[in-house]
């Protein structure tokens, strides 16, 4: 990638450098010493030099003695910093990076490139710094026509009319990534339309050479493949995995895939979920499938994703025993142990849709013998859609601490998807992400900030979601004080505002069906029967104890216990697990229509204090994020009105009970 050629129609986010040429630390950035070469040496020098000639105004040069080098990038042998590690250690006159391998030293190269941009005080470091999570990946839903299911940042930059798209964007793409961490990305969407043509001959070439881009920044490159290829491209009648011409097709188009593309990770597979095709249809199970494929791409040391988004859509919800909640853990748990090792289970991070509240899937903990990834999903389909902002790491904090039980020292969802709790290495945490060919990649300019921080999460758990929105604020806007106090409340208080005015005490859904936008309380799009909520005249939500759906006792002990007792229950999951009279008083003291009302007038004022505070930032940042951000705040302004009085008056009407703060509701 050419270095003049970086400057482009769209925006390098946290990756803007801006000029200071009296940085006490140019002095670091003076030469560099480098004892390895390749692709991603290559990469590391180019950034380097983008990087000086913004920050410093200079570029800085290679050196050939290591005493006389002011950065030095070595490959040593170290088991302490495993494959994607990295040391780092200061002298008076030098910065030292080690690694044992290229990928590492590129990650310690953007480590101290972001410490430089946000200040922070680089003398006092010498540390050793390690992944803790072995997969960090981020999930495209891009289609190959160029449109991005729940994408709301613009069109796809990685498709466009049927082609591959091979340009300096996808390059520029690769590098912001890296700069955070991500190690893996699946590149079109799981729901596969068109794109089973990207395991045909045609397209294998540019599949390969955006592998190979990828590649000099230590990403792997993934595709999400139909289950019923053989069908729809081998012009097979049968999918069936346990089929030998089925089998057979597998294997001949893996070493065609693998012939052309040797350095494809593997395959991302949904299936028998929302009308996809899966092995339910020939009387198979989750593990017959995924092993079957596992088999065929294992002698290229590829890797099969099975998602468990598995459920029935079309099941009759008048029935109280039906729970969509209960599917993933009854689909899977009985495979527990059935899998191959180079399959991983894709697991949701809670057990409905990516709402703006639920609990932990009880999977994570229930499956002791199994390869998985936590899925979140960054992209905002049911918590704004990047027209409002709604800053997710909060949320990802939550469901990351969770202790699950199921083991007495490493019992929390952070330990397991580290491998840490079952002893595995095929594990980690995975984002349906938020980008777009938009000129700021993720169409709102705040909801940069869920990119940037789910990949420094991945990194390292234990970093809080103040210091990552500190840091995203501090790159991609500047090191004002009033900056970072301002854009930092926003950021920290949105996700729970925006739960103020949508689904309140874990409910959820509540929006228009299919498209997810908007309030509609009955609106869950597969219930033909009656309200998901179940909400009428004495009361709302569901029973998922033991009297109810049993969902609770998918849980160990402890955790069935807290969500069963109506006392110990959470004030925010109340609904989710318990049905309730709207005058049952929770542990705020309020009733449940009391809180209703109130928190949907709440949310409204903390989105008028959003809009407010940032309004004081137009003479301390640049004039396009200013404006951008403004016309987002003042819609979502709009919008937030329009979910609480359509969110109030449903709830007024089915309970006739009345606010006690005498607000109208109509």
């Amino acid at each position: 990638m050419a270095i003049n050629n970086i400057e482009n129609s769209y925006e390098q986010v946290w990756l803007e450098y801006k000029l200071d040429k009296d940085s006490s630390y140019k002095r670091f950035f003076s030469n560099y010493y480098i004892n390895f070469s390749g692709d991603i040496s290559n990469n590391i020098i180019k950034e380097l030099a983008l990087f000086t000639n913004k920050k410093f105004g200079y570029n800085i040069t290679e050196c050939k003695s290591i005493k006389d080098s002011t950065l030095i990038l070595k490959l040593v042998s170290d088991k302490t910093l495993g494959d994607e590690g990295f040391d780092f250690s200061l002298t008076k006159t030098q910065v030292i990076i080690k690694a044992n391998n290229a990928v590492g030293v590129l990650y310690g190269v953007f480590h101290i490139i972001r410490d430089v941009n946000c200040n922070s005080t680089i003398l006092e470091y010498n540390f050793k710094s390690i992944p803790q999570n072995p997969l960090r990946i981020l999930n495209h839903w891009d289609n190959m026509s160029g449109e991005i299911e729940r994408g709301y940042s613009g069109k796809s930059f990685f498709f466009k009319d049927g082609e591959i798209i091979i340009n300096e964007r996808i390059k520029d793409y690769a590098r912001i990534i890296a700069s955070v961490g991500i190690n893996t990305i699946n590149i079109n969407n799981v729901n596969v339309y068109d794109a089973h043509k990207l395991i045909t001959e045609e397209y294998l070439e540019k599949l390969n050479t955006l592998t190979d881009i990828f590649k000099g920044y230590g990403i792997k490159l993934f595709i999400s493949v139909s289950f019923a290829s053989p069908m729809v491209i081998g012009g097979l009648n049968s999918a069936d995995p346990l089929n030998k011409d089925v089998i057979t097709w597998w294997k001949d188009r893996c070493r065609l895939i693998y012939k052309m593309v040797p350095e494809l990770g593997g395959f991302l597979i949904k299936a028998d979920s929302e009308g996809r095709p899966g092995p339910f249809t020939y009387g198979r199970t989750h593990a017959d499938g995924a092993n079957m494929l596992a088999e065929c791409i294992d002698e290229f040391n590829g890797i099969i994703i099975w998602r468990c988004f598995v459920y029935n859509c079309q099941q009759d919800w008048r029935d109280t025993k039906t729970d969509r909640a209960r599917s993933g853990y009854d689909n899977f748990k009985p495979l527990d142990g059935k899998f191959k090792d180079n399959v991983i289970l894709q697991i949701k991070n809670g057990p409905m849709d990516f709402q703006v509240r639920e609990p932990v899937s009880p999977l994570f903990g229930g499956l002791e013998n199994t390869n998985q990834l936590l899925e979140v999903q960054i992209a905002q389909e049911y918590t704004g859609q990047q027209k409002h902002v709604c800053y997710l790491i909060p949320m990802f904090k939550e469901i990351l601490d969770f202790n699950t039980y199921c083991n007495s020292k490493y019992g929390k969802v952070s330990d397991i998807i580290s491998g840490k709790t079952f002893n595995k290495t095929n594990t980690g945490i995975v984002a349906v992400t938020n980008t777009g060919d938009d000129q700021n990649w993720t169409g709102h300019d705040l909801a940069g900030a869920n990119l940037y921080g789910f990949a420094r999460l991945a990194w390292d758990t234990t970093l809080t979601a103040n210091q990552i929105a500190e840091e995203w604020i501090k790159q991609t806007f500047n090191n004002n004080k009033k900056v970072v106090d301002i854009v930092s409340g926003i950021l920290l208080n949105s996700w729970e505002s925006y739960e103020k005015y949508n689904a309140p005490l874990g409910i959820g859904w509540m929006v228009n069906p299919n498209n997810h936008f908007g309030p509609n309380v009955d609106g869950y799009e597969y219930d033909r029967w009656g309200t998901y909520h179940r909400a009428d005249h004495l009361g709302v939500g569901i029973d998922r104890t033991k009297t109810g759906t049993g969902f609770t006792l998918q849980f160990y002990k402890k955790n069935e216990e807290l969500f069963s007792n109506i006392k110990t229950c959470p004030d925010e999951l109340k609904l989710f697990f318990h049905r309730l009279d709207y005058n049952f008083v929770l542990d705020s003291g309020k009733t449940i229509i009391q809180h209703i009302y109130d928190s949907h007038f709440d949310g409204v004022e903390d989105v008028e204090s959003f809009l407010k505070n940032w309004k004081n930032l137009k003479a301390l940042i640049d004039n396009k994020s200013y404006k951008r951000v403004l016309d987002r705040l003042k819609f979502q302004l709009t919008h937030a009105k329009e979910w609480r009085d359509v969110i109030n008056t449903y709830f007024y009407r089915k309970s006739s009970i009345s606010d006690k703060k005498g607000r109208y509701i109509y």
